[in-house]
């Protein structure tokens, strides 16, 4: 199976550069499986409906949220009537949506997806992560109830992210780095078969603070003072993510290939 991930996308443009890029690589990569974390879609915080829509007619099969994933309030809502949205598991108990989900692509393979939130350096307590996923995955074993699994690990720290990849070795096809924007160097296919990457980086503007407009974030990193809201940066966005090749029989990653397309960072694909 090939699996496209796509990290954090960033505003208006983010948004726009999915809709205009992500068929062209569906097609020319013959992907079967897209997951896109849409958490920064809607002005740089959360998610509305609308904008849920259009990201999964641009081509996602799976969108993920994260700490920010109810910042938009109609989120409430929406998440419990789209199942292709999916919430951090270990988000509050009571949350609306699902942490989970498995999915099938177009030749009726299933993929399970999920994702956790980190607790290092998170502003709030979340629910140990690794439990979380660990039951998740126990239910949906490799190679046999799904052919695939990917786990999006949303959190600060890459040590937190690495930990659960060595974590979730063999037991999931992936497992993927979001939330700081920034993507790392060490795409691998771990000892037992899971790919891996610390953080896929963003769909945004990388002539930016993480993805925001930079007199604002600049402004409170040299003076302390805020003066204004952070506001997306509109210029040329980069998709950032990690492409996946598994093995249906044993759920196993046989290929891993970073992806940035467009932008002002390196081109990198499969």
């Amino acid at each position: 199976m090939k699996i496209l991930f796509l990290g954090d996308v960033v505003g208006r443009a983010g948004r726009a550069a999915v809709a205009d890029v992500l068929p062209r690589l569906r097609q020319e990569w013959r992907l079967d499986f897209v997951v896109v974390n849409g958490e920064n879609a809607s002005g740089g915080m959360g998610l509305t409906g609308d904008h849920a829509r259009a990201l999964l007619q641009a081509g996602a099969d799976c969108i993920t949220l994260g700490d920010h994933a109810f910042d938009q309030k109609d989120m409430l809502q929406f998440i419990e009537t789209e199942p292709r949205v999916l919430r951090p598991l270990n988000y509050a108990k009571d949350a609306p949506g699902r942490g989970q989900g498995v999915f099938s692509d177009a030749r009726g393979r299933k993929v399970l997806v999920c994702q956790a939130l980190g607790q290092v350096f998170m502003k709030r307590c979340f629910d140990d992560p690794f439990s979380a996923v660990d039951a998740v995955l126990r239910a949906h074993p490799p190679g046999g109830a799904v052919q695939a699994s990917l786990v999006d690990i949303h959190c600060e720290a890459t040590s937190e992210k690495m930990g659960m990849g060595h974590f979730c070795d063999g037991r999931a096809s992936v497992v993927v780095g979001t939330h700081t924007h920034v993507p790392t160097a060490d795409a691998q296919i771990l000892p037992q078969g899971t790919a891996f990457q610390s953080d896929a980086g963003m769909c945004g503007d990388y002539n930016s603070v993480i993805g925001m407009e930079k007199t604002e974030p600049m402004r409170r990193f040299v003076s302390g003072m805020a003066r204004g809201r952070f506001q997306p940066a509109m210029g040329d966005v980069t998709l950032s993510g990690l492409y996946v090749e598994t093995d249906d029989r044993t759920g196993k990653a046989t290929r891993v290939a970073m992806v940035r397309q467009g932008g002002r960072l390196e081109q990198t694909g499969p």
